[in-house]
């Protein structure tokens, strides 16, 4: 079993942390899992479900960059001011 503080699992958090506070931010669509909740289903049009679904999951995608780039960022910070941050 790996070590919990280990760098890699210590960055594996701060990006968990960072994408559900980005995920607060915002209110976010869930995936159709076969398409009875969405409108493109009732009118029994299966590609608009999956491009629904595809747009779904880019978003959410953008979220993982976003919080991926701020942690890089904070890391950064950290690294040439070692002394103005304490996380």
């Amino acid at each position: 079993m790996a070590d919990p503080h280990t760098p890699h699992s210590t960055r594996r958090q701060r990006l968990h942390e960072l994408v559900l506070a980005l995920v607060s931010q915002r209110e976010l669509e869930l995936l159709d899992e076969d398409g009875s909740g969405s409108s493109a289903a009732a009118q029994g049009n299966p590609a608009s479900w999956l491009e629904r679904n595809r747009r779904v999951v880019q978003r959410y995608q953008a979220l993982v960059r976003s919080a991926a780039t701020l942690d890089a960022l904070v890391d950064q910070e950290a690294r040439e001011h070692p002394s103005s941050h304490q996380l």
